[in-house]
């Protein structure tokens, strides 16, 4: 079992500096990054300074940098060979509907 220790907070301030990274190895401004991602360049500055964006302006981000592709397979389900346990198998169950 894996344990995560970061916060959702930790998270979103480091997607924003991995974000502004491969911003700067690809030598794109801000602006360049605005206009090719179709995001304002005011949300992109806040984003890159608190880490804070709608969901839909971090996927236009991430297919200008070129990191739409991880995004895909963000929520996806473990294969039944990969799970470690009994009861992770037994906790794998589709569900076909949420709970209220």
């Amino acid at each position: 079992m894996t344990v995560f220790m970061l916060t959702p907070w930790e998270v979103q301030k480091y997607i924003a500096k991995q974000a502004k990274e491969k911003r700067l190895s690809l030598n794109f401004s801000q602006k360049t990054l605005s206009d090719r991602s179709g995001v304002s360049f005011g949300v992109l500055k806040k984003f890159e300074q608190t880490g804070k964006i709608s969901l839909e302006s971090l996927l236009k981000i991430a297919l200008a940098l070129s990191g739409l592709e991880e995004f895909k397979d963000l929520f996806k389900q473990k294969k039944l060979e990969q799970l470690a346990s009994l009861d992770e198998l037994l906790k794998s169950k589709k569900r076909k509907r949420g709970r209220k």
